[in-house]
């Protein structure tokens, strides 16, 4: 299908429309310095800018800067703001040359002057489809790569919005129900490929991630997360045909490792669980439901799998192990390795070989109760018989369904080997079969405290990666609502539930500084400089349906105490500030 796009470009139209003039302070537009995004630049970032969605390939989420620090972050305060659209979002700003780019919502994406936030171009994606939720765009030469949950792919000229190529995602034809796709995942330019995950909600044949040639924007392969009946790991779905798979959704952006040339993707798990529950018992069949809860590991120019670890086999809970694949070098048994690690919304780091795929060990933040034990070898887990799903009994199984940790990505500063990770700590009922619907099993997953529930939802968890240790932690009452954001000043940012937005001393977790959004905080904040001046961006209002969940369950266990969550009172927007 094809989709046709308006672009409004405020430079072009200035000139015809008498007294229309756009305000560029007191010096010329940054675009006229805009300089060619190279591969170079991507592996190796200017400090000042912020390149991609967790601003490097490891997914670090971690920023040089220093200008703003311990000393005086105090001092922090709103430099410029700019409204964004009403509807859900979960947008990643991109920074390059003092110019900022942001995909707002309802198919709308922003230039802006990152000194200011004076409009320099805006784009507009003509479709019948406005669901915002899109984690962020890709940036490459002078090209801004857009991805719609129409299933389009667009490139624009970074300098002037203008349309350069329109790709359409062909999809498998869905039937007629609440299934879905959808490109919510940023694309990633991997070794001059555009890499893209493709979300997949309840649709047959599952979900996919696609190679799209960066100059021409046609799909040069296609690599599917659930397996096909006569393909490996076809095996593992109890027989069902393929028009009866579903699940392996791809809606966070993977990582790359330039050096070995791999990309790094997570996969959600199926919402179909009922075919899957029991066990067939028939010889060389199994329930494990490949690849699904899986680390892939691909060439991002052919799409051919190197390995793949399958964190949680047929998993019956909707516990993600879809987040960010973070890397690093460990010293590991004496031994320095290139590592991938990741943690699901258990909250359970796995670590594994970036080359091979091995399993090299876990660590618990303590969230989880439903894993009795973990194989040293092979990393495969015990469940407490708890955990499966039954029509008698229901029992207080821990993280909720939301978990421990959900696309809030944690941020990693490869410098002190620490990283950060937001948390929530509540359980759910899990059970009986027959009262929920999120599941085809039927079970029910109603939210509940902990059972050492003390008034607290939220936690900012340190871990110390060279020990593999937890450091700090930091509780409260409302839990973390946007990534973190780590920065070169030996701080913190984040933002929670009561439309915080607070910055940690990254040593010792101590708040040294907050601000009232006046809406939920929501995305992926980021730190960028311009003419030497540090600044930290952050999106309030737009919230996800995640946070919009999180929100009543715990604003209806607030209530039951007395207590209560702020109302939002202002509109959504992005929000930057800078030392005044």
């Amino acid at each position: 299908m094809k989709f046709n796009a308006q672009l409004l470009c405020l430079t072009c139209i200035a000139g015809l429309i008498p007294g229309f003039v756009i305000a560029q302070g007191s010096s010329a537009s940054p675009l006229a310095d805009y300089s060619a995004v190279t591969d170079s630049m991507l592996q190796s970032p200017d400090p000042e800018d912020w390149l991609m969605w967790r601003r490097t390939y490891d997914l670090s989420g971690h920023s040089t800067l220093n200008q703003i620090n311990r000393e005086n972050v105090a001092n922090l305060d709103l430099a410029w703001s700019v409204p964004l659209s009403q509807g859900g979002n979960m947008t990643t700003p991109l920074v390059h040359d003092g110019v900022l780019f942001i995909a707002d919502t309802n198919n709308v994406l922003l230039a802006l002057d990152a000194r200011n936030g004076n409009e320099l171009w805006r784009y507009q994606h003509e479709s019948e489809i406005f669901d915002g939720r899109r984690i962020g765009i890709a940036l490459h030469g002078n090209k801004v790569i857009v991805p719609h949950n129409d299933m389009d792919l667009v490139a624009l000229d970074a300098k002037t919005g203008n349309l350069v190529w329109e790709h359409a995602v062909y999809t498998p034809a869905a039937p007629n129900g609440p299934g879905y796709y959808s490109l919510r995942g940023a694309p990633m330019v991997a070794n001059g490929m555009i890499v893209q995950g493709v979300g997949a909600t309840m649709t047959p044949e599952g979900g996919f991630i696609i190679g799209i040639d960066l100059e021409t924007g046609t799909e040069q392969w296609r690599f599917h997360t659930v397996a096909r009946p006569d393909g490996p790991g076809g095996n593992t779905w109890n027989n069902l045909p393929l028009e009866a798979r579903s699940g392996g959704s791809v809606w966070i952006p993977g990582s790359y490792d330039p050096d070995l040339n791999l990309v790094y993707f997570g996969t959600a798990p199926t919402y179909d669980t009922g075919p899957l529950l029991e066990d067939l018992g028939i010889d060389g069949v199994s329930n494990d439901a490949l690849y699904t809860n899986s680390t892939l590991a691909l060439n991002p120019l052919t799409g051919e799998l190197a390995w793949h670890f399958q964190h949680v086999a047929n998993g019956q809970w909707d516990l993600d192990w879809v987040y960010e694949r973070q890397l690093d070098e460990l010293e590991i048994d004496g031994e320095s390795r290139k590592v991938v690690f990741t943690a699901g919304k258990m909250a359970l780091y796995d670590v594994m070989d970036a080359s091979t795929g091995r399993y090299l060990g876990s660590l618990d933040t303590g969230i989880q109760n439903m894993i009795t034990g973990i194989d040293p070898v092979t990393g495969a887990k015990t469940f407490h018989p708890n955990t499966i799903p039954n029509a008698e009994l229901g029992h207080v199984l821990c993280p909720f369904v939301l978990g421990g940790r959900n696309w809030q990505a944690g941020a990693h500063n490869t410098d002190t080997n620490m990283v950060y990770l937001p948390l929530s700590e509540m359980c759910m009922m899990f059970g009986p079969m027959g009262d929920g619907n999120l599941l085809s099993t039927g079970v029910a997953t109603t939210p509940t405290p902990r059972p050492d529930y003390d008034g607290n939802f939220g936690r900012y968890q340190a871990i110390n990666l060279k020990t593999m240790e937890l450091a700090w932690r930091h509780r409260e009452m409302a839990p973390p609502t946007t990534a973190a954001l780590s920065t070169g000043g030996g701080l913190v940012f984040g933002g929670f539930l009561d439309q915080s937005f607070k910055a940690f001393d990254a040593e010792t977790g101590e708040v040294l500084w907050q601000t009232d959004m006046e809406h939920l905080p929501s995305s992926f904040p980021i730190s960028y400089a311009v003419d030497g001046k540090q600044y930290v961006a952050m999106v309030r209002g737009q919230p996800s349906r995640f946070i919009g969940t999180l929100f009543g369950a715990v604003g209806g266990f607030l209530a039951e105490e007395g207590r209560s969550l702020p109302t939002p009172s202002s509109d959504p927007a992005l929000m930057v500030y800078a030392l005044d």
